[in-house]
């Protein structure tokens, strides 16, 4: 479905939000992951608050997506349960080839 646009006097307005919505509805569920003893889900990659790259400066910092998609207790449980760095980059390949994201790119950039 095109964008639709509304004539006002002098301008037009383009409503992107039926666009917004379809993308949305397009996106993949959550991911459920077991490591090592530890379960938890990640959420779909553009499904993300805009922002989040300003709280931890790019989707490239795995720790503080992390963070910020599973919270602080559920990030240390993983650290208890020996989470390395090796670790952390098994799930985000994971995560972000199940969502059509390639590694290094922003989410913002892929057409999926």
């Amino acid at each position: 479905m095109a964008a639709s646009a509304k004539k006002t006097p002098g301008r037009e307005v383009i409503s992107l939000d039926s666009l917004a919505q379809q993308k949305r509805d397009a996106l993949p569920s959550p991911t459920t992951y077991s490591l090592f003893g530890v379960e938890f889900t990640m959420p779909a990659v553009k499904s993300l608050p805009m922002d989040i790259q300003e709280r931890i400066g790019s989707l490239e910092n795995g720790y503080g997506v992390m963070v910020e998609c599973l919270g602080p207790d559920k990030v240390k449980e993983m650290v208890g349960a020996g989470y390395t760095l090796g670790d952390l980059e098994v799930i985000a390949v994971d995560w972000q080839k199940r969502n059509g994201v390639e590694p290094g790119e922003s989410p913002a950039s892929s057409d999926s």
